[in-house]
């Protein structure tokens, strides 16, 4: 165990923010590659990425610079018009995300929030499910138990957590939750009635469980028999965080609709729900809209990360870390025996933690005890402790956060036995 000296962090515990906040929060005041400084000036190195977003770290010049450049010339101008970073950006997602030998996408609606893009995907796929059935149909969407698709009221609808929705219902009436991988159920639950199907490649806020090959085939062989759209939600695994640059492209799936948003604008509030033919031929002036996505400045930022996540050598590197992330993990497994699984693929990666009697009390000592070191890390689900760095992460920042977490386990295991 290395000896990694405590901090006292910048926090604070009152804020004029809503109390749908936690009460006590760290204050970041700046931050440079991987890592961010509180206004005390203790340094943190980040493994959550602001909850997988800065895939590109903090800091960096080269989207300043372009964002800047943007802004001299062009903030917004509404969705009554085009703009050229716009127009590019949205050609270069059609482009990457269409692979040959299938229907390519067609079209780009550009939102501001992952919860706008899957709201976006909803109504389309309802769109398409009330043309080719008519009115007076349920359009029924399938979900899975564990998934987080977002907090406004529909992709709530499609959120099956009760913690989240229980407050604000009745939600949007329509939905089915399913166990992951339960590939009979899901087969019965596909009928005429259903518009669409939606899944994460990996559930992030869920812990990190993944469709197995098989349910990934059957969803494939639905959606290409029974003609119902399957949707990935890619706001977590999309450009780059799993070791490709889609998610669903790793585990075998071919969606009819793709959601992108954390990463897109490296920070910046952007989203993009991509369509096919199928969706955008029905598609009149006013069915949906944004007053602020797609706005000149976001897809400039979002042109610059794609230039980025896409240059020679970058996915290899990410790979690298995914696979030095993976041998360090397994050998906190082996320090740690109450780490009981390592879910998760590329640099978003899990520790599931099982303390026995102790876990209620101790498992939410966890992230606190990592923040007094210097290490930022997150949640997943109920036991699952979170691992997102930034996609740049260098393999020694990479090292130094293992050990910080180690420090951090052996403390947790020192207070067990107290």
């Amino acid at each position: 165990m290395k000896d990694i000296p405590l901090i006292t962090p910048a926090l604070t515990g009152e804020t004029p923010f809503a109390r749908n906040y936690a009460r006590e929060v760290l204050e970041i005041a700046s931050g440079r590659g991987c890592r961010v400084k509180d206004t005390r000036g203790n340094s943190y190195l980040d493994f959550g990425s602001g909850i997988a977003v800065n895939a590109l770290g903090y800091g960096d010049r080269g989207l300043a610079r372009r964002v800047a450049r943007q802004m001299r010339k062009l903030v917004h101008v509404s969705n009554l018009y085009a703009t050229p970073p716009s127009l590019a950006l949205a050609e270069e997602l059609l482009q990457l995300a269409s692979p040959a030998g299938r229907t390519p996408f067609q079209a780009v609606h550009f939102g501001n929030s992952g919860a706008e893009a899957n709201e976006a995907a909803i109504k389309y796929a309802r769109l398409r499910a009330h043309h080719l059935k008519g009115p007076g149909h349920h359009n029924t969407i399938v979900a899975f138990e564990k998934a987080f698709h977002g907090r406004t009221l529909g992709a709530l609808s499609a959120t099956p957590n009760e913690a989240y929705r229980k407050k604000f219902e009745p939600l949007l009436p329509g939905f089915t939750f399913l166990p992951l991988n339960d590939l009979a159920r899901l087969d019965q639950a596909v009928t005429e009635e259903t518009a669409a199907v939606i899944l994460e490649p990996l559930q992030g806020e869920g812990g990190l469980e993944s469709p197995s090959p098989e349910m990934v085939e059957l969803l494939n062989r639905i959606s290409a028999e029974r003609g119902v759209l399957v949707i990935a939600d890619e706001i977590q695994t999309g450009l780059g965080r799993l070791g490709e640059l889609f998610g669903s492209t790793l585990i075998g799936l071919t969606p009819d609709i793709i959601t992108l948003s954390k990463p897109l604008a490296g920070g910046l509030p952007l989203s993009a729900t991509l369509i096919p033919p199928a969706i955008n031929e029905l598609l009149q002036p006013g069915d949906h809209g944004t007053t602020f996505g797609g706005g000149p400045v976001t897809t400039e930022a979002g042109r610059y990360v794609l230039e980025r996540i896409t240059a020679p050598g970058f996915m290899k590197q990410v790979r690298q870390r995914a696979n030095q992330l993976d041998q360090g993990l397994e050998e906190l497994r082996k320090n740690h025996p109450w780490i009981t699984d390592l879910p998760g693929r590329g640099l978003l990666r899990g520790l599931r933690i099982d303390l026995g009697p102790d876990q209620e009390e101790l498992f939410p000592a966890i992230l606190p005890a990592a923040l007094e070191r210097g290490l930022l890390i997150l949640r997943s689900g109920s036991n699952v402790i979170r691992i997102a760095p930034p996609l740049i992460i260098s393999p020694r920042d990479l090292q130094r956060g293992l050990a910080i977490l180690d420090t951090v386990f052996h403390t947790i295991s020192a207070r067990r036995h107290q």
